[in-house]
């Protein structure tokens, strides 16, 4: 089952998320307040939303300065038929790939990398490079963001 999308939530519910957003750890009675309902009604529309997997988990995300600390690549990958399934496995078990996505166009995949540094980029870059099914990869490193919603 799919979970609905965001635009066919009502009111409260966008304002939830919004708010869950900007800051997951707000507590329970601060987001009611905020949202002027009663506590029980954030805790029973939170737990919906994380039923219909609409709220599909909770991270941490690093602060700038650790970020900037870091090299960001992306890394346009072209697999040979049939390997995919294990590409995706070989690289969901690298702890540097940020996000994989399957995509349209010129490449299978594009993955966003985290390495510490250049040289541990350029290993990656072997490792993923030398992967059973790796047809090529393409890489841009990250000079800077323009814009960052996340």
């Amino acid at each position: 089952m799919r979970p609905p999308h965001l635009d066919s939530l009502d009111e409260l519910d966008r304002n939830l998320v919004a708010l869950l957003q900007a800051n997951a750890r707000e507590s329970v009675a601060q987001l009611a307040r905020q949202l002027g309902v009663a506590r029980t009604t954030v805790l029973a529309r939170i737990a919906r939303l994380e039923r219909t997997n609409i709220i599909a988990g909770y991270s941490v995300r690093l602060g700038q300065e650790v970020l900037d600390a870091s090299i960001h690549a992306y890394v346009g990958i072209i697999t040979a038929p049939k390997y995919g399934a294990d590409v995706q496995k070989r690289l969901g078990k690298m702890p540097e790939v940020q996000q994989l996505c399957a995509v349209s166009g010129e490449f299978d995949y594009v993955a966003w990398l985290r390495a510490s540094s250049p040289e541990r980029l350029n290993d990656l870059l072997d490792q993923i490079g030398s992967l059973a099914g790796v047809e090529r990869t393409t890489t841009s490193i990250i000079l800077s963001r323009k814009i960052d919603r996340a």
